[in-house]
């Protein structure tokens, strides 16, 4: 009798066929065979699009880490769909305003990006040379800073990135200005549908929702940093990474117990080891990036094609550290703002 061994051939083929199906059959692939990076086509699409724009490393990585953000939600929303729980298109139209925002933050939108020079929603001047941060407030308290004395270098480095965190969340705000600006024409106008209408003015009540939490986020951002550049940093700061400090900050105006704070100052501290960690890995990604450009311009093959694998590592890496960061940071914001509103209903 061969049985027993016919069964162990059976039983190791099943496992090979599995590990082969889980790795490679249910990887998204094109019609012509080849791997696609995201399995919703118009992700995958806006991918290959800013492939061919050259993005810098970091910020490539930034917009990978981002559209698989985007996956995940539009995936979890089309299980949601068929459930029928977002019978009023709300969670939809959130998602595409999401994608819209992506677009516009990358320049893949169809229009120069013209919101962080010539934006009048938080700020009218003009460009001058030795201007840091394209606002004149923060460029005066960041050059109020510089001169001070009271900071050291690496206070210095910390206190830069909180004032780019605010310029971001001002793009952010002025790119969410941009998208009400445009659902409002629609609305006005007679192509849509009464019911659309209605639908169209819940959503646009919800962004002008998200718009004034945005506006009171960025005023207490600039107040922090107005104190900062005033006084310097506090010797008992809970946190460095601005992200960190800004869901700390949204935690103690939550209403939470102080239990809840304790347990949640742990898992943010967590948090910014993973911040800091990935933010190492870009720096890393930057340097790997230069020295792969020198190389290439030496010519020599076998030195490239080692560099250029490294390069390709490196990358990868920092795509999925980004990916888990921003996963996480929007599970924070969520469960801050989840526990903030039923500690309100009580």
């Amino acid at each position: 009798m061969k049985l027993p061994c016919l069964v162990v051939a059976l039983c190791f083929g099943v496992g090979v066929m599995a590990g082969k199906y889980s790795r490679d059959v249910n990887e998204p692939k094109s019609s012509d065979g080849q791997k696609l990076e995201f399995r919703i086509a118009k992700l995958d699409q806006v991918w290959n699009k800013a492939n061919r724009m050259q993005l810098s490393p970091v910020r490539q990585s930034e917009l990978h880490s981002d559209l698989k953000i985007q996956e995940k939600d539009e995936l979890q929303w089309k299980k949601l769909k068929v459930e029928g729980l977002d019978e009023n298109g709300e969670k939809e139209a959130q998602l595409r305003r999401n994608f819209n925002v992506i677009l516009a933050k990358y320049g893949m939108d169809g229009k120069r990006d013209t919101r962080s020079l010539e934006s009048n929603h938080l700020k009218d001047h003009d460009i001058k040379e030795g201007d840091t941060f394209e606002d004149p407030r923060l460029d005066k308290l960041w050059n109020k800073a510089k001169s001070s004395g009271k900071f050291s270098s690496e206070e210095m480095m910390s206190l830069k990135r909180e004032f780019q965190h605010h310029k971001d969340k001002t793009h952010e705000y002025n790119i969410l200005m941009d998208t009400i600006s445009r659902t409002e024409e629609e609305i006005h106008k007679n192509e849509i549908s009464a019911l659309e209408g209605d639908t169209k003015e819940h959503v646009l009540h919800q962004k002008h929702s998200d718009l004034k939490q945005k506006m009171s986020d960025l005023n207490q951002g600039f107040e922090r940093l107005r104190k900062i550049s005033r006084e310097g940093f506090s010797t008992d700061s809970e946190f460095r990474e601005p992200r960190v400090i800004e869901l700390w900050e949204a935690a103690k105006r939550a209403n939470l117990s102080d239990n809840e704070l304790d347990s949640l100052k742990e898992e943010l501290r967590h948090f910014e080891t993973k911040v800091e960690k990935h933010s190492h890995y870009q720096e890393q990604l930057e340097l790997s990036h230069q020295k792969l450009q020198h190389v290439e311009s030496l010519g020599d093959k076998e030195h490239i094609k080692r560099n250029q694998e490294k390069y390709n590592t490196i990358a990868e890496k920092t795509r999925e550290m980004g990916y888990k960061m921003k996963k996480h940071m929007q599970d924070l914001s969520n469960k801050i703002s989840r526990e903030g509103l039923e500690h309100n209903e009580l």
